[in-house]
């Protein structure tokens, strides 16, 4: 039987006795109602008491009893955050401003300089029609605009005529070059293979330095004599529309004269329509561009097909390029000179059937009539001038305040 050696104190050599077990559950007690104190004191705000057995203060080193036995048992101590912190406390967030270094500060000044002197020659270009108009518009007044004649001399003129067929020619331009800029700019963006797509961007951008004699002498002598069947097959069946009626014929007479359907505002508006296509699809093919690649694949992956994509993503958010470019177009349009001036046949009455002989547009007035124009007819010259500026201006300002409004608008200006 093997003897039992007892130390000192009356403890077992081979474990703990009675009295180390007792004191190793009241450590265990006090670590336990320390933690309890910690979670009420941070609930009221009130600092817990960390005061020893003996009334010493603890210092939270970890190097009482409590610290190591927590330690030991693998449970960390959760960590409370105080309630209650004032609002004068709180962090507020910072705002940076970045240093602007001195190439920064030039380049900025050169935007501002350029903006404000953009914005001078334009003033100073409304400033010298005005004033050079001025003796006209005080003795036309009001008639100025309701006048068709255009008899300066007797001062019996205004720009009624004139800014009609203005108009007309810019609608019908804008009425085929729209759908085939936007065809264009959507096959170059979404359809055509990439080796194709610079080569297209190469011939549409030619297409906008060709000059407007170049597209003047095209329209005359080839345009218009291959479209005189369109003209009268337009006029035989739509002639109860007043736009297409064409005086003088009969629906279906086939001895009809074709001379009744030359230099008309219809050929004017088409080779005016293929001078502003190549600006109308740049604008719009740079928007379609950079419609978002994750929602064109979000619509590829929702099961749609490439003209879904298109309809669903593509179009919407190219809506500020398509009024852009369109209105781009317009101002174009509505400025012609030379082209125009080579096809129309002038005429000084309100025009508005558009497959007739015989048109009129402002700056084709101003081009017709500047060589032999007399000191107070040349200051009539620069009232129409000036009214076309103020309606290319008004056009453009239109056109930038609805294209703002739109998806790629906005993301454009910021």
């Amino acid at each position: 039987m093997a003897a039992t050696h007892h130390g000192p104190g009356g403890r077992n050599a081979d474990g703990p006795g009675p009295d180390r077990a007792d004191s190793e559950a009241s450590v265990s007690d006090r670590a336990e109602s320390d933690r309890a104190e910690s979670v009420i004191s941070a609930s009221d705000g009130s600092a817990p008491d960390r005061s020893g057995p003996d009334g010493s203060a603890s210092d939270g080193s970890g190097s009482d009893a409590s610290g190591s036995d927590a330690g030991q048992s693998g449970r960390p101590e959760p960590v409370e955050e105080p309630f209650g912190r004032p609002e004068s406390d709180q962090p507020s967030p910072r705002r940076t401003r970045g240093a602007r270094g001195f190439g920064d500060r030039v380049f900025r000044l050169q935007l501002t300089a350029t903006g404000v002197v953009v914005l001078a020659i334009m003033a100073g270009v409304g400033l010298f029609l005005l004033l050079r108009a001025g003796q006209a518009l005080r003795v036309a007044k009001f008639s100025f605009l309701t006048t068709a004649a255009w008899q300066p001399d007797v001062h019996n003129f205004g720009i009624a005529a004139v800014l009609t067929g203005t108009l007309l020619i810019a609608a019908v331009a804008v009425i085929i070059s729209v759908p085939l800029a936007i065809a264009t700019a959507l096959f170059i963006s979404d359809v055509a293979p990439r080796k194709l797509r610079r080569s297209l961007v190469t011939m549409v951008d030619l297409m906008a330095a060709v000059p407007s004699v170049v597209y003047g002498l095209w329209g005359l002598f080839l345009l218009q004599e291959n479209v005189i069947g369109l003209s009268r097959w337009l006029s035989d069946w739509f002639g109860w529309i007043p736009l297409f009626k064409v005086d003088g014929t009969q629906p279906g007479d086939p001895l009809a004269s074709a001379s009744v359907y030359t230099a008309s505002t219809f050929v004017a508006g088409i080779v005016v329509a293929l001078m502003v296509t190549p600006i109308q699809c740049s604008v719009m093919r740079e928007v379609f561009a950079q419609a978002p690649a994750g929602e064109r694949e979000g619509a590829y992956a929702l099961g749609a097909t490439r003209w879904g994509m298109i309809r669903a993503v593509v179009l919407p958010y190219g809506k500020g390029g398509i009024i852009g470019g369109t209105m781009l177009g317009l101002g174009r349009a509505l400025g012609e000179t030379i082209a125009v001036y080579m096809i129309i046949s002038p005429v000084f009455v309100i025009q508005p059937h558009i497959l007739q002989t015989g048109a009129n547009s402002v700056s084709a007035l101003i081009a017709l009539h500047y060589g032999d124009a007399s000191p107070f007819g040349m200051s009539a010259l620069m009232a129409a001038g000036l009214a076309l500026f103020v309606l290319t201006l008004a056009v453009n300002f239109t056109a930038s305040t609805i294209a703002a409004r739109s998806r790629s608008g906005a993301q454009s200006e910021a």
